[in-house]
């Protein structure tokens, strides 16, 4: 079994400390990686800092290799996918859209490396500044550290990675401790793609650890960071002045009004439900149906769940694959006993086999439980009753959390209510909160983290806009 090493100045490197990366699905070690500590992690920023001071891109240049990794993406599609499938424990079908979305998104972010622009000021509007000529300017800010999860660890990587080299920063790079292979093979493909060195530095090692040694450098002018919303608050406070963006936590909500049309409803909750295990950010948890359609709803979604097969990731009919740990599943099946303990009902699921965990749907949930008020964050979801399209709006708004939410309807009247007055940074109309393209721009309110994602977004939140000034006189 290879052991990985730091990616670092071009040159990997090895340490005596290391770590496994074990395949979900086995419980086999795949991999050994190496862990940083204060040296690497110095050595990293300082190969970033050396890079970006004294190995400038032009513009063009960034979109030629962005480009390029974006192409040699496609080319290893095939190998990424099955390299997903071990260290997430994604179903095949799913990573192969992962590593297809990846390349999208770094070709998205070669695009916007030609077309970063400011804005020209009217200054000359203003009394005594006729002879004034006035334009901003989008500058790096310098090195940018990269801070990413486990569950989609290659596109959510290429979603910092792409937009911050774009801009013409570098980046210090930290996946998440599960899933660090997939950052090893992406770091391959920008040397391959021309990247010069120290342009893309790659540390590993638990993120606890190396967390607080990257916020100490003071260096780093951005990080962008995706995780939980504990983490997120703690690293808003450490890095103090500097520019933070962070996508973190929810327990996205749909509403399906009477008129909605059902059976696409239900499958689409149940599908973005259980993607990925139930193991994203914005997955289908909480969702509200009308009373008249509500027993019906459920009939149709717990059908639809139960034609979903568990199994192998590698095989190419598995629908759902194992959560990322034991621990995980077993936690998720705690929060189901303990919701069941407190009235839920469990139409579907329910069960726990190692780190599978059947796809479950509750009934007679209150908003006090876990699996409504807190992140699930596994194949699980709660069906609630409504009967006016305000109470299904206020019990949406009862939490924590504002990234996406979906509404199903087919009255334009309700659909404009549900956005102007659900508060989350994404309505999705007609379709479920799970909705997402790697070009739109991504990002919630309340605890679910600020700023936005998409390359051209990113792009804003790893740059300074700077005012110029010219006295014609």
């Amino acid at each position: 079994m290879k052991q990985q090493g730091l990616f670092i100045a071009g040159k990997w490197t090895m340490t005596p400390e290391k770590i496994s990366v074990l395949n979900k699905a086995t419980g086999e070690v795949a991999a050994y990686v190496s862990v940083a500590g204060e040296t690497e992690v110095t050595a990293a920023v300082d190969a970033a800092e050396a890079a970006y001071k004294t190995r400038k891109l032009e513009p063009y240049q960034r979109y030629e290799i962005l480009l390029t990794a974006s192409l040699l993406l496609r080319e290893k599609r095939d190998e990424m996918a099955k390299l997903l499938c071990a260290e997430v424990g994604k179903p095949y079908k799913e990573a192969f859209a992962e590593v297809g979305r990846a390349a999208q998104t770094l070709m998205l972010s070669a695009e916007e490396a030609k077309r970063l622009q400011g804005d020209m000021v009217p200054l000359a509007g203003a009394p005594g500044c006729g002879n004034r000529l006035a334009f901003t300017l989008r500058v790096p800010v310098g090195i940018v550290c990269a801070i990413t999860p486990f569950n989609f660890p290659l596109n959510l990587a290429c979603h910092k990675i792409g937009p911050a080299l774009a801009a013409g920063n570098a980046v210090v790079y930290k996946p998440a401790t599960a899933t660090p292979l997939t950052a090893v093979k992406l770091c391959e493909v920008f040397a391959e793609a021309g990247l010069p060195d120290g342009y893309l530095n790659l540390l590993t090692g638990p993120g606890g650890r190396l967390g607080e040694l990257l916020v100490r450098e003071a260096r780093i002018g951005c990080y962008s960071f995706t995780g939980s919303p504990a983490v997120g608050k703690q690293l808003l406070k450490d890095v103090g002045m500097r520019k933070v963006a962070l996508e973190l936590g929810s327990n996205s909500a749909n509403i399906v009004h009477h008129d909605a049309i059902l059976q696409t409803a239900a499958e689409t909750c149940v599908r973005q439900a259980f993607a990925n295990a139930g193991q994203v950010c914005i997955s289908c948890q909480r969702v509200y149906v009308h009373r008249s359609v509500y027993e019906d709803f459920c009939a149709k979604a717990t059908a639809y769940a139960k034609t979903l097969k568990l199994g192998d990731p590698l095989d190419p009919n598995t629908d759902i694959g194992p959560m990322i740990s034991e621990a995980e599943a077993a936690r998720a099946h705690a929060w189901v006993e303990e919701a069941a303990q407190q009235g839920a009902r469990v139409l579907v699921g329910g069960k726990r086999n190692g780190a599978w965990f059947e796809p479950t749907i509750l009934t007679q949930v209150t908003p006090a439980m876990k699996v409504s008020c807190q992140e699930v964050f596994a194949p699980i979801f709660s069906i609630v009753p409504y009967d006016e399209i305000g109470e299904a709006i206020a019990l949406v708004n009862n939490s924590m959390y504002g990234l996406q939410a979906g509404v199903f309807t087919n009255s334009v009247d309700v659909a404009y209510r549900c956005a102007r007055e659900i508060e989350v940074g994404g309505v999705i109309i007609n379709d479920g909160a799970t909705f997402r393209t790697d070009n739109m721009p991504y990002g919630g309110i309340k605890d679910s983290g600020i700023g936005k994602e998409g390359p051209e977004y990113a792009i804003k939140e790893m740059t300074e806009e700077k005012l110029v000034v010219f006295n014609l006189a």
